[in-house]
Order: structure tokens, then C-alpha cells, then sequence
């Protein structure tokens, strides 16, 4: 099977790419635009039977556990939409946009492929945003209209990119902070990275094997 791992920085992924070798890595840079970019460039250079975007995120919730590594099951580009007078509408839900056009369903980019159902990992709902900021406004609104387990800002790119293109993948992640916390010495950045990559290792044995 050939694999892609992709990943936003370089560092959240070093602890697997220094000790293996025969799977194809690409950090793609951050943000929508670099992952969007960069992953159609390299798939239209390359066949890869799956693809695995790795990272770390934040969560809205206090229950999950900081360092605790978890699948997503579905995505979405949360802060493209309409604000006004303090409340958010997802364009998605506008007159601007079908939120049942392919790949969407209910405004949701869901990957429905067998490995993310086969995999011990808890599956959540995620978000992509392009500001992570320390707003209470942004962080209330997000909750209120998605109800999202986590956020990022690149895994609703893959997930477009990949139901588009017909390719399997799945995003795993890490939770290194709680949305809005930006006190970083707070966070847990080196036990997420670490429990991260080896579930990466995992994942990929699980896949190969």
C-alpha cells in the first residue's frame, strides 16, 4: 500500500519520519491554502492508495485530555460564513451555498471510509478554522453552531481534497490545548506530539499488515 502521511509543520510529525523511512511524507505548511495546494501537487505527481494528515489541535471541550490522540470522522470550513451584529452564519447555510452539494453532507465533509470505523482511536467532530485567536465570542459561536469536538487549521482541506478526489484518508490528532488558551505553558505539546506518532506508527502497521 502506498501512503502519504502529510502534516502541517515538520515538527509534529519528526518523532515517526526519524525512524521511518518508506513512507512518503509532505509538510505541506499552514493553513487551508498551503495544504490545499500542496496536496493536489503532490497526488496529481503520485498514486497513493491512503492518506493520513497528522497533527496537533485544540479542544472545546474540558473533559477530553490534553495529549490524548483521537480520529476524526468529519469536518468542516468553520469560519467561512457571514458575522453580523455577534452572530456567525456558516455560508454553508446561506443562499450562497448547498450544504448537500458533494462532498458535503449537511454542510459536513464525513469521511465514511472503513479504517476510521475499524480504528480503537474516539472519533469527533472537528472544525478548520484560519485564526485561532483567544476570543470568547469566536470560541462560544463555534460551539453553538457546530458543536465540534476540537479545531485546526487544515483538516477540512484534506477532507475536501480527498472525498473530491476519491482517495482514502484519515486525520488523526492530537490535543496539545484547549480552545482559546493561549498561555502555552499550559499546554502539552511535547506529550501530544509523542503520543501522536505513536499512534501514527500504529495506524500505519494496522494499514500494511
Amino acid at each position: 500500500m502506498q501512503i502519504l502521511l502529510i502534516a502541517a509543520t515538520a515538527h509534529e510529525i519528526e518523532p515517526f519520519t526519524a525512524a521511518n523511512s518508506r513512507v512518503d511524507t509532505l509538510i505541506t505548511g499552514v493553513g487551508v491554502p498551503a495544504t490545499i495546494y500542496h496536496l493536489q501537487k503532490r497526488i496529481h505527481q503520485m498514486d497513493y492508495d491512503f492518506i493520513i494528515q497528522a497533527g496537533i489541535a485544540g479542544c472545546f471541550s474540558n473533559e477530553m485530555t490534553l495529549g490524548q490522540v483521537v480520529i476524526v470522522k468529519q469536518d468542516c470550513f468553520a469560519d467561512l460564513g457571514i458575522e453580523e451584529k455577534g452572530n456567525f452564519t456558516p455560508i454553508i447555510n446561506t443562499a450562497f451555498a448547498n450544504k448537500d452539494e458533494f462532498p458535503f453532507v449537511d454542510g459536513w465533509l464525513v469521511n465514511s471510509n472503513e479504517a476510521l470505523s475499524k480504528n480503537r482511536l474516539p472519533k469527533v467532530k472537528a472544525l478548520t478554522i484560519n485564526k485561532v485567536s483567544d476570543s470568547e465570542l469566536q470560541k462560544q459561536q463555534f460551539i453553538q453552531t457546530f458543536n465540534a469536538d476540537i479545531e485546526t487549521m487544515e483538516g477540512a482541506a484534506l477532507h475536501y481534497v480527498c472525498l473530491q478526489e476519491q482517495i482514502p484518508f484519515l486525520q488523526i490528532r492530537s490535543i496539545s490545548n484547549h480552545v482559546g488558551e493561549r498561555d502555552k505553558t499550559k499546554w502539552k505539546m511535547k506529550e501530544a506530539i509523542e503520543n501522536l506518532n505513536k499512534e501514527i506508527q500504529i495506524l500505519i502497521n494496522d494499514l500494511t499488515n
